[in-house]
């Protein structure tokens, strides 16, 4: 199979040392600290939940992860590499990919032509190659367009390709952006929020697909993710923050049971 038929074969191999390291970030705004040293490894190939009431710093962290923030302090590395030299448009090429909260969709598009602009980010072209439509613009647009194929049909939305996206579902929509994030061939997706919108039904096959995203290529995944039994039924690792501060990591049953992470997210513990 050719290099451009693989979307998602992107994979990290296994040395030793952690895909992604956060390392003592800490972000201000003004006077406001919303992060406070925070630090936690993600080891290639893992699901990390990160958690906290609204406030935490879970978004600022997220938006640092992708390079919207810049740390006052702190490093974090991807592959052994600081990322905090990149400017955002670089973070895709490296192997980092995401999802928003809030849908980014071209709704005037159609399905694949979405998905397809995930893929224009780990190309790179000029505007005279592209115009004069030379053969090497020729075969990475169909290596696009095979990728692409290849990712709408992993996930379902076939029969969808050709329809514009802004008559699909919500829960569809969520799909589309899905796809897009993956025809980057990204070794870590960051997840925003993926379960904001969806009913109960569409929530468990939800969390069936970031399981078996992670299980057939290997992806290493990060959510932020508000859906407790979503998180907890999907993550190998739980990192709760409150306040700015890391209050908890570990195996999501251990941070459930965590007296700190009940006082400032779950709740008492009947409730």
């Amino acid at each position: 199979m050719s290099e451009a038929s693989r979307p998602m074969a992107g994979l990290a191999r296994d040395d030793g040392r952690p895909l992604l390291a956060v390392s003592d970030v800490v972000v201000r705004f003004g006077g406001i600290v919303a992060l406070d040293g925070i630090t936690f490894d993600l080891p290639a190939g893992r699901i990390l939940g990160l958690i906290g009431p609204n406030g935490a710093g879970k978004t600022t962290l997220f938006n640092c992860l992708s390079r919207l923030y810049t740390p006052v302090s702190g490093d974090i590395s991807f592959e052994g590499e600081s990322i905090l030299r990149r400017p955002p448009h670089r973070i895709a090429e490296i192997g980092i990919g995401r999802t928003f909260q809030n849908l980014a969709l071209f709704k005037g598009m159609t399905v694949v032509d979405n998905v397809l602009v995930g893929g224009h980010t780990r190309t790179r072209s000029d505007f005279f190659s592209d115009a004069l439509g030379l053969p090497a613009v020729r075969d990475r647009d169909r290596g696009l367009h095979h990728d692409a194929k290849e990712i709408i049909d992993y996930l379902g939305l076939g029969p969808l390709a050709r329809l514009p996206v802004a008559g699909l579902p919500f829960g569809t929509q969520k799909r589309v952006e899905l796809a897009r994030a993956l025809v980057m061939r990204p070794k870590l997706l960051l997840l925003d929020e993926p379960a904001g919108g969806l009913n109960h039904e569409e929530v468990a096959e939800l969390g069936r697909l970031i399981r078996r995203i992670r299980d057939d290529h290997g992806i290493t995944i990060l959510l932020v993710e508000h859906h407790m039994g979503l998180v907890m039924s999907v993550s190998d690792i739980v990192v709760a923050l409150n306040f700015g501060r890391k209050i908890c990591e570990g195996a999501p049953s251990a941070v459930q049971q965590d007296p700190a992470v009940i006082a400032a997210y779950l709740g008492t513990a009947k409730t």
